[in-house]
């Protein structure tokens, strides 16, 4: 959804990967053994995030709640749906202009420049990125789940479906709910079960599904 706006994503061949092994910077093993590594891998990530701009597929999404009941749900840890104008978004994976206590997760704090060592909230532990990491739960997916459960129209963006359990909220969609698949690497042997495939980037095929269900 936003590599459109110059956000590298995970997962393809010029993405985060192929710069950083996972173990060094996404676990909370590696947070234990690496703080440091770990806070300069996402204090570079936010500030790439502070420049990028939304881009159409995010104005899009958000001009939809002109006419529906929107929810996002994202697995993006940037707040461009936000700054396109969505009013209600949910961040499976976390987000990136907030910290978190080490001590309690629920101690949220607001982060617009760098995260250092020795910053600590009023419990006096580490402040951490409150971004969900590889080997921990995602506390969110059953709160997405019930959302996707009563949705009328579910449109999937930019995603692999390859990553769990977030993947797997499609299945909670109900039968009768119009389904749209947006991505411009669709696997020719994808079979999911009642969706319109459009082979396009996020915004071109944004415009395509705004267009259909605007008209009905």
């Amino acid at each position: 959804m936003s590599a459109e706006s110059g956000i590298k994503t995970f997962r393809d061949s010029d993405g985060l990967w192929e710069e950083y092994k996972i173990e060094d910077v996404a676990t909370p093993m590696a947070w234990q053994r690496q703080p440091g590594v770990v806070l300069d891998f996402y204090n570079k990530r936010r500030a790439q995030i502070a420049q990028a701009q939304p881009n159409a597929a995010h104005k899009l999404v958000a001009e939809l709640e002109k006419q529906f009941k929107v929810t996002v749900i994202t697995q993006n840890i940037d707040d461009l749906h936000e700054r396109a104008g969505s009013k209600n978004v949910v961040h499976l994976h976390g987000e990136i202009f907030k910290a978190r206590s080490s001590y309690d997760p629920t101690h949220l704090y607001s982060v617009t420049g760098d995260m250092q060592l020795g910053d600590k909230c009023e419990h006096g532990s580490q402040l951490r990125p409150n971004i969900v990491w590889f080997h921990e739960e995602v506390p969110l997916i059953p709160v997405a789940a019930k959302i996707i459960s009563k949705t009328d129209i579910l449109i999937v963006i930019g995603t692999s479906l390859a990553v769990y359990p977030a993947a797997g909220l499609v299945d909670y969609a109900p039968h009768y709910s119009t389904k749209f698949l947006i991505d411009p690497k669709i696997p020719q042997e994808a079979t999911l079960r009642n969706f319109k495939l459009i082979n396009k980037t996020a915004s071109e095929g944004m415009k395509e599904v705004f267009a259909l269900i605007s008209e009905q």
